[in-house]
C-alpha cells in the first residue's frame, strides 16, 4: 500500500468524484453565460452548451450508476463513494445547476437580448397581424403534420422519444364517440424549427421578433381538439439512457450489431424528467409513475424545456458586434497556400496548432496524395470526421485511383456511431479496406501514414494529433497536429496500422508510446523521474495539459512526485479527482480549468528532464480508459524549434490566463481566478494574434497581446 508519511494513498478523502468533478465543470460552462465581458450570443450559447452537457450527462453517466444500482452492483471508483451515493448528490447539484441556467435566462439574457432589440414574444405580448400570421403558420406547417394522441384504454400511453418536446393535455367536453374528457400527448413536429422568427414587417423597427414552436402549439390547442375544451397544457421531455451496449465478442459483424441497436438509443430507461414549472401536481405524479421515476428524477423549468435548442438563435440573427469577432486561421513558417505539403514535410517537421492555425495543411496532404501517381498507400483512423469531409472525399478518390486505402473506423464513437456505418459503407463501395478497430477497445488514436515511391526507395509522411480528422471541430477545439517524414516516427505508425489491421502481438516503437500497452508505464516513469531528481537536489517540474485526469496511479504518483518538491502545475478542462494543496501530500500540485471562446482539447505532457525538456503530444487524457481500453497514441516533439512553441503558445498562455481560468481548491470547489490588480490575459485571445492570419486585437475589458508576440511566433 502506497504512503506517503502516515498519508495512505488509497485513502478516499484523497479523491474528488468524477461524476461530482464533471458537473463541477458544466457549472464553469454556465457561468460564461453570465460574463457581461462575453458577446451576448456567444454567453446564450454557453448557456445551451451547458444545457446540451447535462443532457449528454443523464443520457451517459447518471444512466449507467443508474444501472449499477439495478443490478446491485458496489462498484465505486477511489473516492470509494457509491452508486447510490453519487446518484443522491448529483441530484443535488444538477437541481441546482438547472435552476441556475433558468435564471440566467430570465433575469439575464432575455432582458440583455430584448435591449439590443431580439425579441421573443409571449403569447399575451402578441399583436392582432402577428397572431394572424401564427395562426397562418399552425395551419399550414403544424396542424398537418401533429398527431395528438388521447389516453384510455385504446390510446395507451405513446413511446416518448428521448429529449422529444411533448405536452400533457387536460380535456373537458365530449368527441365525437360521446367519451367524455379525458388527457391527451401531443409530441411536438421534430422536422420544424423550435424558434420560429417572424417577418420583419411584423416587428418593430430595429428589433427582430421570435416565437417558440411551444408558444404556438399552446396557443392553439383547441383547434388539436374540436369541439371540447382544453382546460391546460403543459410541456414535458423525458431524457432516456443513450449509451448503446453491443459486446464485441458476442457478435460476428460490429456494423451490422450497432445497425441494430441504434434505434434503441431513441426509447431507453428513462432517467430524467423535465416538465413545465406550472404543472399541476398530479399531473407531475402522474408522468412520473408512467415513466417509473422518482420525485428526484423530476426537473421543474421555467421556461422551454429544451434550451439547447436557442443555439439557432446566433445563426437567425446577423448582430456581428453580438459575437465573437471573426478570424483567418493562419498557417506555420514555411507552409503558404497551394504549398506541395509532401515537399514541405520532407524538408522538416511542422507544427499546427488548431484552431488559431488551419486544418488545410491535413486536408492537402491527402488531397495531393491521392492525386500523387507516385504515392502507394494511404492509411488513416477515423474517430469523427463529420458528415461532409474533404479528407473522406480525397480517402475516396484515391481508392478509386487504385492505390491501397486502410481506413480503420471507429465505429463506437458516441453519437457519431450512424454517421461512422455511413461512412464505413462509403469507402468500402469506392474499394478502400476498412476495419473497425480492435475487439474491446476503441481506437481513438489519431494518425495518419501516406507511403510514396521515391526513386528506388519508399518514403513515409505522417500526421500525428490530439484532436479529430474533423474540420468544423478544428475551428472551434484547440488541438495540435504534427506533420513528419520521420523515419523512425513513420516505422512506428506502420506497426501500428499492421497491428490495428491483422494479429501479432504488441510492437515495439522506437518514438512513440501507445496505449493499452506502453504509454501508462511511461507516463508513471516520467513523472518518477522528476520526483527522483527533486529527491537528489536538481531542478524539477512538470506541466500537463489534457480534458481529464482520473487515474488512482497517475495521481498517487503526482502526489509522490509533490511531496518530494516537484512543481506541477495542472491545466485540466473538465474532470480532475485530484485534489490539489493538501498539506504533505500536494501541496506543490496546481490545477486550473480555462473555459473560453474555444474548447481545450490538447493533451501536452512536459517535464523538465534534467534540463532537457521531453514535451509530448496525445490523443489520450490521463484517464484510466484512455490508458487501458482504448488504443491510444502519444508523439514527442521532437525539432528543438517546435518544442519551444508548443511550451510558448500550448502551456504559457493557460497558466497566465485569469480573466477565464478557474482554480481547483482542496475541498473540490473551483474559484474563479481574480484578475483585478493584473493586465487581462485572455490565451484565446492571445494565441489568436499570434498566430492567426487576421484577427482584430481586442484592447482594453478584451486584454492586449504582448509587444513582439506576432515576431515570436514565426
Amino acid at each position: 500500500m502506497q504512503a506517503i508519511g502516515d498519508m495512505d494513498l488509497e485513502n478516499p478523502e484523497l479523491y474528488i468524484n468524477r461524476e461530482l468533478s464533471l458537473l463541477a465543470f458544466h457549472r464553469r460552462v454556465l457561468d460564461m453565460a453570465s460574463d457581461t465581458e462575453t458577446p451576448l450570443l456567444e454567453r446564450l450559447k454557453f448557456l445551451c452548451i451547458s444545457c446540451s452537457n447535462l443532457d449528454e450527462f443523464f443520457e451517459v453517466r447518471v444512466a449507467g450508476l443508474i444501472q449499477q444500482v439495478d443490478f446491485g452492483s458496489q462498484q465505486t471508483g477511489p473516492d470509494k463513494m457509491s452508486p447510490q451515493e453519487q446518484l443522491k448528490r448529483i441530484s443535488e447539484e444538477a437541481h441546482a445547476i438547472v435552476e441556475e441556467q433558468y435564471r440566467v435566462l430570465n433575469e439575464e439574457l432575455l432582458p440583455a437580448l430584448e435591449a439590443d432589440g431580439i425579441r421573443f414574444l409571449r403569447r399575451d405580448q402578441w399583436t392582432k397581424k402577428q397572431a394572424s400570421w401564427i395562426q397562418k403558420y399552425f395551419d399550414e406547417q403544424v396542424l398537418p403534420i401533429v398527431s395528438p394522441v388521447r389516453l384510455d384504454p385504446a390510446h395507451p400511453f405513446p413511446r416518448v422519444q428521448n429529449k422529444g418536446l411533448h405536452f400533457i393535455v387536460v380535456l373537458d367536453g365530449e368527441d365525437a364517440f360521446g367519451h367524455t374528457g379525458g388527457m391527451a400527448v401531443i409530441q411536438a413536429p421534430r422536422p420544424l424549427p423550435r424558434l420560429i422568427a417572424l417577418p420583419s414587417g411584423l416587428s418593430e423597427e430595429g428589433s427582430q421578433c421570435f416565437v417558440f414552436l411551444s408558444s404556438v402549439i399552446h396557443a392553439h390547442m383547441n383547434d388539436l381538439f374540436p369541439g371540447m375544451e382544453v382546460r391546460g397544457g403543459y410541456q414535458f421531455r423525458v431524457t432516456r439512457n443513450s449509451d448503446l451496449f453491443v459486446d464485441p465478442e458476442e457478435t460476428e459483424d460490429l456494423l451490422r450489431a450497432l445497425q441494430g441497436e441504434l434505434p434503441s438509443r431513441r426509447y431507453g430507461e428513462e432517467v430524467r424528467l423535465e416538465v413545465a414549472e406550472n404543472c399541476p401536481e398530479d399531473l407531475t405524479a402522474f408522468l412520473l409513475g408512467k415513466f417509473g421515476l422518482e420525485h428526484e428524477a423530476l426537473y421543474k423549468v421555467a421556461g422551454p424545456v429544451n434550451l439547447h435548442r436557442l443555439m439557432a438563435l446566433p445563426d437567425l440573427v446577423d448582430r456581428p458586434t453580438l459575437k465573437y469577432p471573426a478570424f483567418v486561421p493562419g498557417l506555420p513558417h514555411g507552409v503558404a497556400q497551394g504549398s506541395d505539403i509532401l515537399d514541405v514535410i520532407a524538408n522538416g517537421d511542422v507544427l499546427l496548432h488548431h484552431p488559431f492555425q488551419s486544418f488545410a495543411p491535413v486536408q492537402d496532404l491527402v488531397r495531393q496524395a491521392a492525386a500523387d501517381p507516385n504515392v502507394l498507400a494511404i492509411k488513416q483512423t477515423l474517430y469523427r470526421t463529420g458528415s461532409d469531409s474533404l479528407l473522406v472525399d480525397s480517402l475516396v478518390s484515391a481508392a478509386r485511383a487504385g492505390k491501397e486505402v486502410t481506413v480503420v473506423i471507429e465505429l463506437r464513437a458516441r453519437f457519431d456511431e450512424e454517421a461512422n456505418i455511413s461512412l464505413a459503407a462509403r469507402l468500402q463501395e469506392a474499394g478502400a479496406q476498412v476495419v473497425y478497430g480492435v475487439v474491446g477497445y476503441k481506437t481513438h488514436a489519431k494518425m495518419l501514414l501516406v507511403v510514396r515511391k521515391e526513386g528506388s526507395r519508399l518514403k513515409r509522411y505522417v500526421h500525428l494529433g490530439t484532436g479529430n480528422y474533423h474540420s468544423g471541430t478544428a475551428r472551434l477545439y484547440t488541438d495540435y497536429g504534427l506533420l513528419t517524414a520521420d523515419p523512425a516516427i513513420g516505422e512506428d505508425v506502420h506497426r501500428m496500422f499492421m497491428q490495428l489491421t491483422s494479429l501479432g502481438s504488441a510492437p515495439g516503437l522506437s518514438r512513440l508510446l501507445q496505449a493499452p500497452f506502453g504509454m501508462h508505464k511511461a507516463m508513471l516513469k516520467y513523472i518518477d523521474g522528476e520526483a527522483a531528481a527533486a529527491r537528489a537536489g536538481k531542478p524539477a517540474c512538470i506541466i500537463a495539459k489534457m480534458n481529464a485526469l482520473t487515474d488512482p496511479r497517475i495521481i498517487r504518483a503526482l502526489y509522490q512526485a509533490s511531496s518530494d518538491g516537484v512543481e506541477i502545475d495542472l491545466v485540466i478542462r473538465g474532470v480532475c479527482s485530484l485534489r490539489p494543496g493538501m498539506a504533505g501530500v500536494s501541496d506543490n500540485i496546481r490545477v486550473r480549468s480555462v473555459v473560453g471562446r474555444f474548447l481545450e482539447h490538447t493533451r501536452i505532457f512536459y517535464f523538465e528532464n534534467g534540463g532537457d525538456p521531453r514535451v509530448l503530444c496525445s490523443s489520450a487524457d490521463w484517464m484510466t480508459r484512455n490508458l487501458a481500453q482504448r488504443v491510444e497514441l502519444c508523439f514527442p516533439i521532437l525539432d528543438e524549434k517546435l518544442r519551444k512553441r508548443v511550451i510558448q503558445d500550448g502551456l504559457k498562455p493557460y497558466l497566465a490566463e485569469n480573466k477565464q481560468a478557474w482554480c481547483l481548491q482542496s475541498d473540490g470547489q473551483y474559484r474563479r481566478v481574480d484578475s483585478q490588480q493584473d493586465a487581462p490575459e485572455r490565451a484565446h485571445d492571445v494565441l489568436l494574434a499570434r498566430l492567426s492570419e487576421q484577427f482584430p486585437v481586442m484592447k482594453g475589458k478584451k486584454g492586449k497581446p504582448k509587444k513582439g508576440d506576432k515576431k515570436r511566433a514565426a
